[in-house]
């Protein structure tokens, strides 16, 4: 452990936001204390092309941390994070991560060199995915997402009544009393969810809750390294874990802060 203070950006009895690079904050925490990780790495993919947005032509580039290093560092970016995931998690934690051709393949790989144990990857479809205005390409609609756990040897959580019994209306995918597959129909975020501001790369707080729900229990430990809005920690409190977010940007903290905030206050009397 590392004798050099942490900032705290907000700290509850069930939440903390550090503002600050991962690796430093990961490095502080003890090891296997931890269940659960989802991590929604750069994407890599800031390259000076456009995509669409309310039917707009707009820029790919989100900021300098989304530009890529070359595949070399790129890869060593992905495994180094992912190895100070990997300490911290307990023997039967798990470690969930999201992402595009850009980056998936490479963390793939690097869960593999960690010798990780893999659990699924998720294909995460998206209806109302954004069109391909270059009319050149597939409309990209989905992202892939990558389970594993820390230990061969672990036993992880995987709550599969939950899964298979739960109620999933705008998922036609899913049957009724059917196990679930790794297949999720889940629409981007509603307008309601970024009241409090808006980030590029913001998750659906249905895909969190599911991811939640079928890999932890109560009074859990979450962890998100890459913490953006906060969406992660939405889903961890609403559904009674612990949650630990770490976000470099000041402007996204505070945005992740007045959602964690909103979640973890009772409702007012009426």
């Amino acid at each position: 452990m590392r004798e050099k203070p942490l900032a705290i950006a907000q700290e509850t009895n069930r939440y903390q936001v550090f503002q600050g690079d991962c690796l430093e904050v990961l490095s502080h925490l003890e090891p296997d204390t931890v269940d659960l990780v989802f991590a929604d790495p750069p994407y890599n993919l800031s390259n000076d092309g456009f995509t669409c947005q309310s039917g707009r032509a707009v820029s790919v580039n989100k900021g300098d941390w989304d530009k890529s290093q070359g595949i070399e560092l790129d890869f060593e970016f992905h495994k180094t994070w992912m190895a100070a995931c990997k300490r911290v998690l307990k023997p039967g934690g798990s470690l969930w991560v999201s992402g595009t051709y850009h980056n998936i393949y490479a963390c793939g790989f690097a869960l593999q060199v960690l010798d990780f144990h893999w659990l699924n990857d998720i294909c995460w479809y998206k209806p109302n995915a954004s069109p391909n205005l270059s009319c050149r390409f597939f409309t990209a609609s989905h992202e892939t997402l990558l389970w594993a756990r820390k230990s061969h040897k672990g036993k992880h959580t995987f709550n599969y009544k939950a899964m298979k019994f739960g109620q999933f209306p705008k998922d036609v995918l899913k049957k009724e009393s059917k196990q679930m597959r790794s297949v999720w129909m889940i629409p981007t975020p509603p307008v309601s969810e970024k009241r409090h501001g808006k980030h590029p790369t913001q998750k659906p707080l249905s895909l969190l809750n599911r991811v939640v729900a079928a890999s932890t229990n109560p009074g859990d430990v979450v962890i998100d390294p890459f913490m953006g809005s906060g969406t992660t920690g939405v889903a961890a409190i609403a559904q009674g874990r612990q949650f630990i977010g770490i976000e470099q940007d000041a402007e996204f903290c505070e945005l992740a802060i007045a959602r964690l905030k909103e979640t973890a206050s009772p409702p007012a009397e009426t």
